[in-house]
């Protein structure tokens, strides 16, 4: 399977969408595979990781974010679920639960339901290692300026997730400990 092949089917090459989605996407498929060869006693699989991490932000295309090209319909916070469903269809229902899972470090649905969040009310939380690897990575890197592939600081993950809830920010600690600051 080559992740580019679905990127190509929502996404039209040298479109400010695809470009941020693809540079971004690889960004965060290096660093997920170089926090997965830091756990080799955890058994990742190297090839769902960087096929997963290559997909996880598909859905972006269905949300309305005019600065990185996406002109949809949904909050950007629904790019998870929306993503899932997209790769669903494609019959990749393990990729689709990269997407959902990735959002936020993840959220329960007690976090949908107390902040009012445009989602599907149900658990969204990376479980499996690749999910987490992958959710991990992702946390370093932006779709918006600083320039993408740009590597946030650790201190600056944690900012930001502290602001959407201590909790996330502590799983974000846990997975530190576990895969390394060099993600």
């Amino acid at each position: 399977m080559n992740p580019l092949d679905i990127i190509r089917t929502y996404y039209q090459a040298g479109t400010l969408a695809y470009e941020v989605l693809v540079r971004h996407s690889e960004a965060v498929a290096a660093a997920a595979l170089e926090a997965a060869r830091r756990v080799p006693h955890l058994s990742p699989d190297y090839e769902f990781i960087e096929e997963a991490a290559m997909l996880h932000d598909i859905g972006i295309c269905y949300t309305d974010v005019p600065k990185i090209g996406c002109f949809g319909s949904f909050a950007y916070i629904c790019h998870g679920y929306l993503g899932r469903e997209l790769l669903e269809k494609h019959g990749l229902p393990d990729h689709g639960r990269v997407c959902e899972r990735h959002v936020g470090a993840g959220l329960y649905a007690s976090d949908i339901i107390r902040q009012g969040l445009p989602l599907p009310v149900r658990d969204m939380v990376p479980e499996t290692v690749e999910e987490q690897i992958i959710c991990f990575a992702d946390s370093f890197f932006s779709k918006t300026p600083p320039p993408e592939g740009t590597r946030r600081s650790v201190e600056s993950v944690i900012a930001s997730l502290e602001r959407h809830g201590r909790d996330k920010a502590e799983r974000f600690f846990r997975w530190l400990d576990v895969f390394g600051s060099a993600a």
